[in-house]
């Protein structure tokens, strides 16, 4: 696989992120729904004629609205992890997420989000389930899965062979490199920023903003200290 080969796409303020592999592409979260059109030509740009696989690294609307769409095109897989599972097939981001951080996270917001979610056409099943520890190298994707719960029970990071770390919304880089402040669960939060301390990272690259180089990574760790 040319795991460095990597075209980040970004939705509305999300990124999806196409990897070009030897037995052809895979795409990492889907974006917007409503962003489509732009998504569709952007795969195109990049000579994506061939999507086999889609992982997503959780459940909510900003970050998997186009799964279905993409099936459909391409007859891709998509996978992610179970414990995110009603959120893509109930259309719900706040399904199985724990209420009270939420609502104090998205503050005023929270009604408003309430509401969002997928519409019915793009709700669906996903082609299979991701544990954390598993290899996706049976898929043609040299990569490991993380099971990284806190920002959404279901969340996962993707390490490649390359020290490429997908993070999903565990971390942000909008104007800096961040932890999410988005947590519905602040011990598996904490937990999954341990456990992510102990990885052989080289390039961050988070759902929100630009990816960001494993020494920045440190030192969103270090302000802790």
């Amino acid at each position: 696989m040319i795991d460095t080969d990597i075209t980040r796409i970004e939705s509305s303020g999300a990124n999806c992120y196409l990897v070009n592999t030897k037995d052809g592409f895979v795409l990492i979260d889907t974006g917007y729904a409503r962003d489509r059109g732009a998504i569709d030509a952007a795969l195109a740009e990049a000579g994506c004629d061939n999507l086999r696989l889609v992982i997503l690294t959780h459940g909510d609307f900003d970050h998997v609205g186009n799964s279905a769409h993409l099936r459909e095109r391409f007859g891709c897989r998509i996978i992610m992890h179970q414990s995110d599972l009603g959120m893509v097939e109930k259309g719900d981001i706040f399904w199985n997420r724990d209420m009270g951080p939420v609502k104090r996270a998205f503050g005023r917001l929270f009604v408003v989000f309430k509401r969002l979610g997928l519409d019915k056409a793009d709700r669906f099943s996903p082609d299979g389930l991701m544990e954390g520890g598993q290899s996706l190298s049976e898929l043609g994707f040299e990569a490991t899965v993380h099971h990284l719960p806190g920002h959404s029970k279901g969340s996962i990071g993707l390490l490649t062979a390359g020290g490429h770390f997908f993070c999903g919304d565990l971390f942000t880089n909008v104007s800096s490199p961040k932890k999410s402040t988005l947590v519905s669960n602040r011990d598996d939060y904490a937990a999954s920023l341990e456990a992510i301390q102990q990885l052989d990272i080289k390039t961050v690259y988070p759902g929100h903003g630009t990816p960001f180089s494993q020494e920045a990574l440190s030192g969103i760790f270090q302000e802790e200290n």
